[in-house]
């Protein structure tokens, strides 16, 4: 009977010390507040809490040197399971766009899973004189030297996907950075700025609200979403192999116990599985993810396939910040 009690209170000790989360988690979001990665963000946290004891998931947004200031702060905090990371493809690109990183993205983080993934649309202010794909491209050899490409800061998918348009077009054009999508938008329904590439939750409101031309899509097939679904390809539209989606996955800091990362992915996969947040995904034509990367070992492998896939093609175009 005695050995029993000694085991039955050894058995609550353990439980107690492992009855995460017991407070709010915050989920760091590294760019601004009204952004796509946001929207992502904010979805998610209304169905992760769920798996997490039903605690409050808390947005907080660090924006700034295209997603690096975000990330570092989670890398630094403590591996508690109480500051997480949703970040986008940011995470592979930072290391070829900065000469000096606050962290390492593989070895300064554990790798939770996949969250989804977004297509990029390429749209115009309302008053462009282009009408379709081929009108706008008529329209930029017509006036290159004077085109202003809005994106949301260095390293921002816009900014990638922006950087391989130029690219694939062989246009230079006068690059307009700002700090978050949000404010490029702004400026784009105002008509300050002619261009941009961004990411369908951004954009998807606005072309069905007639604010902005909407001329291509960057993934290799047309989307079914609606409101996306009449657009062609840039890849039909001439710019063979042209392809660009951006990811979503989900960190924490180096050192976080297995069993709270175990609990923290559990809770995710839940979340993804959950219709209303697969329903507002699809409305912005985002898909959520469902394969292997939902481990944290694919997770990780598919970012170091896209450290190798996007260094190249960023240090070719020259484009560093310091």
């Amino acid at each position: 009977m005695k050995k029993t009690l000694i085991a039955l209170t050894l058995a609550a000790v353990g439980a107690t010390a492992f009855a995460y989360p017991d407070k709010p988690v915050t989920l760091v979001v590294p760019f601004a507040a009204g952004g796509p990665t946001d929207k992502v963000a904010r979805d998610l946290a209304e169905v992760l809490r769920k798996g997490l004891n039903n605690q409050t998931v808390i947005i907080e947004n660090v924006g700034g040197a295209g997603g690096t200031l975000g990330a570092a702060k989670v890398a630094k905090a403590a591996p508690d399971g109480y500051t997480l990371l949703l970040h986008h493809i940011g995470m592979a690109t930072s290391p070829a766009l900065y000469r000096k990183m606050p962290y390492d993205t593989m070895n300064d983080f554990e790798f939770i899973g996949m969250v989804n993934e977004v297509p990029m649309t390429l749209v115009g202010r309302s008053t462009l004189p282009a009408n379709n794909y081929a009108e706008l491209v008529k329209w930029l050899e017509a006036n290159k030297g004077k085109i202003n490409l809005a994106n949301a800061g260095l390293g921002a998918a816009s900014h990638l996907c922006g950087l391989l348009f130029q690219q694939a077009l062989k246009i230079d054009m006068t690059t307009v950075p700002y700090k978050g999508t949000a404010p490029a938008m702004t400026d784009l329904l105002g008509g300050q700025v002619d261009i941009m590439c961004d990411q369908t939750t951004n954009t998807t409101g606005q072309i069905e609200g007639g604010k902005i031309k909407a001329f291509a899509v960057t993934t290799p097939k047309r989307l079914t979403t609606p409101a996306l679904a009449k657009l062609p390809t840039l890849d039909e539209s001439g710019l063979k192999g042209f392809n660009v989606s951006i990811w979503h996955g989900m960190y924490a800091p180096k050192g976080t116990p297995k069993p709270i990362l175990d609990q923290i992915n559990a809770a995710m996969r839940a979340a993804l599985k959950d219709p209303e947040f697969i329903k507002r995904q699809e409305a912005l034509g985002a898909v959520v993810i469902t394969d292997a990367r939902l481990s944290p070992a694919e997770h990780r492998k598919f970012v170091e396939a896209e450290i190798n896939r996007w260094g190249p093609a960023i240090k070719a175009a020259g484009q560093y910040a310091d």
